[in-house]
């Protein structure tokens, strides 16, 4: 599948909830947030045969939270789903690397070649990023009003997390493994084999 449909497929949703609250409020916005959620899901599954690990577990819990929001008429769920999200994604990352399991590297280790060493750099620093992600959303959901809660929630983290992903690219480079032409690897850029 094309990297523009993965990105749309997955900011479609957001879109369509910063609108949806706009115009509705939170918890329609809420409610029509699961369904394009839900029909996003779908679409990645028709296309691929498969779901992203990620964009999986977050569309669960928009499925939950939004429920109960939905379900409650309290935008307290909605707004706490970011938070427990990115911790969780941050907990799995780092306490992964605590027992020895790097589930940062089985996620993406047919995208991208990288040493042992790479991996272990980018799952500690994607781990932090999560956990910082959760502390923003905690702070800007408790300081300010839903609808600017929800633009930072649209336009916002989506802009931290490419410019992350981008500042990450001299580690991919530097701990990159290249097939030798005798078939073995070698990593660039450490000067090890």
């Amino acid at each position: 599948m094309p990297q523009w449909v993965k990105f749309a497929l997955e900011m479609g949703p957001l879109l369509v909830f910063f609108v949806a609250n706009s115009r509705f409020g939170i918890v329609t916005g809420t409610a029509v947030f699961m369904v394009a959620t839900a029909v996003a899901l779908a679409a990645s599954w028709l296309l691929a045969r498969k779901i992203p690990v990620l964009p999986l577990v977050s569309g669960v819990f928009v499925l939950v939270f939004g429920g109960l929001t939905v379900w409650l008429q309290d935008d307290l769920f909605i707004k706490l789903k970011p938070t427990i999200v990115n911790t969780l994604f941050g907990l799995i990352l780092l306490g992964g690397l605590a027992t020895g399991r790097n589930f940062l590297k089985m996620a993406l280790d047919t995208a991208f070649q990288v040493t042992e060493e790479g991996w272990r750099i980018l799952a500690v620093r994607w781990g932090l990023f999560f956990l910082a992600l959760a502390v923003i959303n905690e702070v800007v959901w408790r300081s300010v009003a839903t609808d600017v809660w929800v633009n930072f929630k649209v336009f916002g983290i989506m802009p931290l997390t490419v410019v992350f992903s981008l500042t990450q690219i001299p580690v991919l480079l530097k701990h990159q493994i290249q097939p030798e032409e005798n078939g073995q690897e070698e990593s660039i850029g450490d000067g090890r084999a």
